[in-house]
């Protein structure tokens, strides 16, 4: 950035960013102050006004330090549509003068991301790259989109998403990486990708290899959220009149008579995640993992259990109930292929289009380590993740409305119950349908994996929130029971 901010960055500029990146929605250091800022890179992508910048901040909070990537843009005039986004006025003192802001917001300086990914620009340490065999248009504008995420999705037409990872960490996204492999093997359930960017190794400790700053893949412009589908079932399913009998009574098969029954979806969405999890073990391979390995996961998964009961009474009633679960994973004798998985698989995570099925989002629970998200594990713990999300679809309805009554909560609440049992079976059938471990076959394993998914689950809520906190509880007592 000629006359701009070199290592640590020009004073002005960097008490700006102090003041506005706590407000951010994807920044992950909201409940500590930050100790110190700087920018650690600073790259000059557009002159003239409006000038873009691509900026990587060095965050240090409680004593250690994070990256995060901010696409600065630079006006002598903001436009009142971008004034929601300024970060401060410069006045200038290292030459640049004029109001920062979130380019991340601005059409104009959006656009030559496409045309660098196109070139494959290679611009001080950034690397712009396009897949092999893809042609990408330059001719569109991004937008961000509407969705409160940790990363910005910029769409750019109806051709392209482009994810831009607000939080960096060290070397390939487990997302560009398992995304690529996927299509490069030509799986039909993954959004093609089209492009990256990177920064070249050593920007911010890296270790050797590239850090990933932002993923283009194929905009699925008619393509329907799960979790929203899913909703719109239980909706329908709440409203249905019931047959004549004591609420008790209400069984799977009646929430099937709905007429938004979701099970039909749920059984192909099984299907396509059978069909992703084999893709994954042709592109990355199949690890035997001993039974010691199998002991060791249990104890993970205890030392969880331990810490989330001991600031949450309310699980404490289920404890033992969950760590018999993780005794007997223990206790298994046999080996187990382990694989490389989604990771944090849910009804968010997935989209259905007029051709099916399409997963999303393969970066793995963000709270985890890098070598964790990239770690194999058996495939049965997204299944897993998939029936946990299930539960909570079933009952957000309920959680999400703090005007009913006790005795109207918990007819509904048996509705629910019966909309998960139902829509869980479908998925299960449809996964072992169509060539994935059956979870009725291995349902010990199962039902650790999702415990230990409750127990995070309650842990979350517990600390973001509370009013939330009985959706994990009921499921969890349901489970247990």
């Amino acid at each position: 950035m000629p006359g701009g901010p070199g290592r640590g960055g020009d004073p002005s500029l960097v008490r700006l960013l102090a003041g506005w990146l706590p407000r951010q929605r994807w920044f992950g250091g909201k409940d500590s102050p930050i100790d110190d800022l700087a920018i650690g890179t600073a790259t000059e992508l557009r002159t003239g006004d409006p000038g873009l910048h691509h900026l990587v901040l060095d965050v240090r909070q409680n004593g250690a330090t994070e990256h995060y990537q901010v696409l600065l843009g630079v006006r002598r005039d903001l436009p009142e549509r971008l004034r929601p986004h300024e970060i401060g006025l410069l006045a200038g003192a290292t030459g640049i003068t004029g109001h920062a802001y979130d380019a991340a917001h601005d059409p104009e300086l959006t656009r030559p991301l496409l045309a660098h990914m196109a070139g494959e620009s290679v611009i001080g340490p950034l690397r712009f790259r396009r897949a092999p065999g893809t042609g990408i248009r330059t001719d569109l504008d991004g937008a961000p989109s509407t969705a409160e995420q940790s990363n910005t999705s910029l769409i750019f037409g109806d051709a392209y998403m482009c994810k831009l990872f607000r939080k960096l960490a060290p070397g390939v996204n487990p997302d560009l990486e398992v995304n690529l492999a996927l299509t490069r093997a030509g799986c039909e359930h993954i959004p093609a990708v089209h492009g990256w960017i990177e920064l070249a190794p050593g920007g911010d400790g890296g270790d050797g290899e590239p850090v990933t700053l932002a993923l283009l893949s194929e905009y699925l412009r008619t393509a329907t959220d799960g979790w929203q589908l899913a909703l719109t079932s239980v909706r329908d399913w709440f409203a249905q009149p019931l047959p004549p009998g004591p609420p008790a009574a209400v069984t799977p098969d009646d929430a099937g008579a709905a007429g938004g029954d979701f099970a039909a979806e749920a059984e192909r969405l099984g299907a396509a995640t059978a069909q992703v999890h084999r893709d994954l073990a042709r592109a990355f391979g199949v690890t035997t993992v001993p039974a010691e390995r199998l002991r060791a996961l249990a104890d993970g998964m205890n030392e969880q259990l331990d810490a989330v009961a001991a600031a949450v009474p309310q699980l404490r009633p289920h404890a033992a109930a969950v760590r018999a679960a993780f005794g007997e994973l223990a206790a298994a004798g046999a080996e187990l292929p382990f694989q490389r998985v989604h990771g944090d698989y849910h009804l968010g995570q997935v989209l259905r289009t007029d051709h099916g099925w399409v997963l999303l989002d393969f970066e793995g629970e963000p709270a985890r380590a890098p070598a964790e998200r990239r770690a194999p594990a058996h495939p049965l713990r997204d299944v897993a993740g998939m029936l946990r999300s299930f539960e909570y679809a079933a009952r957000f309805l309920i959680a999400s409305d703090g005007s009913l009554a006790p005795g109207a909560a918990e007819a509904l609440e048996l509705r629910a119950q019966a909309w998960a049992e139902r829509n869980r079976a479908a998925f299960c059938a449809g996964y072992a349908a169509a060539g994935g471990p059956d979870p009725a076959a291995h349902a010990a394993l199962v039902r650790a994996f999702e415990f230990d998914k409750a127990v995070y689950e309650i842990r979350y809520e517990a600390r973001n929130r509370p009013s939330w906190l009985p959706v994990p509880l009921r499921s969890l007592e349901h489970l247990a029971g």
